[in-house]
């Protein structure tokens, strides 16, 4: 009898498959540890390990992320892969497109903070816009005396907050860093009068700062009304219609390109108080924060261009930009 009672308190010995099923339940489903999963089933907690190994690698378990984020991961990583770009940041594109800035800016400002925490960052330029606007307005405050910003191209003269002067300002403000500007209209009246410009000690020394930065960020410019530039920056002997016909799909640092990312023809790009667009190339981190569907087919020239290195846009206006710039590679576009 005693012989009996002991056999029948003995562990059921549990099939190689029952005994895979009830690892991966208890410790999938119920979140047990391995240790707790190697008590109660009478085994040891290498044995557990291997099987939730296995179960993966057998397909017995298969996991499956339910975010609205997923599938902004997985463009990220095709962005990345396809336009040979050291990082993509997307977020989800809000129903209200008025929104796009706010969280733009607040995913270039943890990307820069990211940047900063690295080490090795000792200058930083900056653009303008309403994305890079917001993106200052998402920066903690820091301390790092050792960072100049600097402003990458002249400003408007209507003085909006929205100006590069502004934000190069807020931004240092926010970073206990150096400031200096680039102070000069966007565009000069001339070619002629751009070179004249720039060839004066205190603009060459504000380029020669530019060069080494280690950082800059920027926004891509459209061709509609909804552009600050189209809308306050254009000199007044050009206009919008003949930037299109000569091509002009965006423009970056004030200096429009077509479809391709490539420079157009045009006077105006010989006159934007800004380092030429090939100059960003030589900089570690270009940052490209832009986002809405009015831009999809600037963002994707600027991908095509290869002059930046990180995107950070939203889902919608990505995937479209995306789809835009692999058509125009493939040759199939116009």
């Amino acid at each position: 009898m005693s012989q009996n009672r002991s056999a029948s308190s003995a562990p059921v010995a549990l099939s190689d498959e029952q005994m895979q099923v009830r690892v991966v339940w208890l410790y999938y489903m119920e979140g047990r540890t391995q240790g707790e999963i190697a008590e109660a089933l009478s085994t040891n907690r290498l044995r557990v390990n291997k099987i939730i190994a296995e179960a993966r690698r057998s397909g017995l378990v298969t996991i499956t992320l339910n975010s609205r984020l997923t599938s902004c991961v997985a463009l990220e990583q095709q962005l990345a892969a396809e336009f040979s770009l050291n990082r993509a940041i997307i977020v989800p594109t809000p129903e209200d497109e008025e929104l796009i800035p706010v969280l733009l800016g607040q995913a270039a400002a943890d990307y820069l903070v990211q940047l900063l925490n690295a080490g090795n960052i000792r200058g930083v330029g900056v653009g303008w816009g309403a994305t890079l606007r917001e993106m200052v307005r998402h920066m903690p405050s820091l301390r790092r005396p050792d960072i100049c910003v600097n402003s990458v191209m002249g400003g408007l003269t209507h003085g909006i907050e929205i100006n590069t002067f502004d934000i190069a300002s807020d931004l240092a403000r926010q970073l206990n860093a150096e400031c200096s500007y680039l102070a000069a209209p966007i565009y000069a009246g001339s070619p002629e009068s751009r070179t004249a410009i720039i060839r004066q000690d205190v603009f060459e020394s504000a380029f020669r700062q530019i060069e080494t930065n280690d950082v800059i960020v920027l926004s891509i410019g459209d061709m509609t009304e909804r552009s600050l530039l189209m809308r306050y920056g254009l000199p007044r002997n050009i206009n919008i219609e003949e930037l299109l016909a000569a091509g002009a799909c965006g423009d970056v640092l004030g200096q429009f390109v077509d479809k391709k990312g490539q420079p157009i023809d045009h006077a105006i790009n010989r006159c934007a108080i800004a380092p030429e667009l090939e100059a960003l190339r030589a900089i570690p981190n270009v940052v490209f924060a832009s986002g809405g569907l009015n831009k999809a087919q600037s963002i994707a020239a600027v991908l095509l261009s290869g002059l930046g290195n990180v995107l950070v846009c939203d889902e919608d206006t990505a995937r479209q930009a995306r789809e835009l710039a692999l058509h125009l590679r493939a040759g199939s576009g116009s």
